[in-house]
């Protein structure tokens, strides 16, 4: 069986079932998937074809069950550099009264990963069981916890195919793969960030907005509400990137200041949802009751309810390692930033993963002093490093290799570049 028929029809759903039924049960060998995938890499799938692929996968284990209540909503990022998000909307949406279960991962590549950065609060668990997850939604309104393996097992098997044999990029199977992980969690509404540039999976916009039609197409086909806002990522969100640091920076936005940017990326997200979810019939609307959750304070408190019972100690110390400035040795305008090479300058640091299973340093990271399109002066601090042990020549070297100086003046890229929906 491959993506398409020779003639060029689509495949029946029931063909599909078949196809991951079969494999999920260990009935189909891998090297006969492994022709599939890439076939479906190479030839692509229909939107028709890509839902049934994700509503088989979704079928290949549990889904979340809820009483009757709020709306039970959730956001996905493709990830980023810096991007810590989802700290901050789970809780302020939970503060507005809906319900949030969210699945996160860990790091993948140069990006960070979710569960990584809630693990540098001591005693925070990222393993709850679905009863446990169920239970923390129904006391607090949110959980940020890891997937069970009770959910979308054919998704995760499947990955760990599309890994050796190259054929991740297919914008089919990343759908597939995201979407039913998303809706095992049984959401009403859903919103996508997928991130495009330097630091991100998709680096061109094009391929972002691929990606994004897809996720989009596959959620309004299966009856959940979902939008999608395509978000630069040419350079880090917010000003920190690591673990214990992000974990700080999205407490300052909870607390009602942070950084502009983290912060007006999560309101937009969640204004998208509150729409979504119809508790809110506008997005200007949605935004001033977002807006008023996080200037009471009802948002962190939120998250502070949520830590609790997921057994952290939010008033503990978090591991911040000791610092260092990096300086630029010229003037000009910051033009440019690789942020792909400083999520993998945060991995050399001990901040993330080179091998499945490895620990990694929880209180190392990055501080950016100058965002793109600012004034530089020679030995003007450009970054701060939180390292063990603090100066690493070779992490200077690399951190000012990401960064483009030149003579002229640059823009960057709008936060929000463009909003996608569909309507069946």
């Amino acid at each position: 069986m491959i993506a398409r028929k020779r003639d060029g029809a689509e495949h029946s759903s029931a063909e599909i079932r078949w196809l991951i039924e079969r494999y999920t049960a260990g009935e189909l060998p891998d090297y006969q998937m492994s022709a599939w995938a890439m076939a479906v890499f190479l030839r692509g799938m229909s939107v028709a074809e890509t839902a049934a692929l994700t509503q088989s996968m979704l079928a290949s284990g549990t889904t979340l069950s809820w009483s009757d209540g709020p709306a039970v909503v959730d956001k996905h990022s493709t990830g980023g550099i810096g991007d810590k998000t989802s700290l901050i909307i789970a809780p302020l949406l939970a503060s507005c009264g809906l319900r949030v279960p969210m699945l996160s991962g860990r790091g993948l590549g140069a990006t960070g990963g979710t569960l990584d950065k809630l693990e540098a609060i001591p005693g925070y668990r990222t393993d709850l069981s679905l009863v446990e997850i169920t239970r923390v939604v129904d006391q607090v309104g949110c959980v940020i916890t890891g997937a069970s393996a009770e959910l979308a097992p054919a998704d995760r098997k499947l990955y760990a195919l599309r890994d050796v044999t190259g054929t991740v990029p297919s914008i089919p199977l990343i759908t597939a793969s995201i979407m039913s992980k998303k809706l095992a969690e049984g959401p009403s509404a859903l919103v996508l960030d997928v991130k495009f540039g330097s630091g991100a999976f998709m680096k061109s916009l094009e391929k972002a907005r691929e990606l994004a039609r897809s996720l989009v197409a596959t959620g309004t086909r299966m009856g959940v509400a979902t939008t999608a806002l395509i978000t630069d990522m040419n350079q880090p969100l917010g000003r920190l990137a690591g673990n214990a640091v992000e974990v700080d920076e999205s407490l300052d936005v909870l607390r009602g200041s942070g950084p502009a940017d983290v912060r007006e990326l999560s309101l937009a997200l969640a204004a998208e949802i509150l729409v979504s979810a119809k508790s809110a019939p506008t997005l200007s609307t949605a935004r001033s009751v977002l807006e008023k959750c996080l200037a009471s304070g009802a948002a962190y408190e939120r998250f502070r309810q949520m830590v609790a019972e997921q057994g952290g100690n939010l008033d503990a110390p978090r591991p911040r390692a000791a610092a260092f400035i990096i300086e630029s040795p010229t003037a000009g305008f910051l033009a440019a930033v690789d942020a792909e090479a400083i999520g993998y300058a945060i991995i050399e640091l001990g901040g993330g993963r080179k091998k499945l299973g490895q620990s990694i340093d929880l209180a190392v990271g990055i501080e950016m002093l100058v965002r793109v399109g600012d004034r530089i002066e020679r030995d003007q601090p450009l970054i701060r490093v939180f390292a063990r042990p603090p100066e690493q020549q070779e992490t200077r070297h690399q951190l000012l290799s990401a960064l483009t100086i030149t003579p002229a003046a640059a823009s960057p890229w709008p936060l929000i570049v463009e909003r996608i929906t569909e309507t069946l």
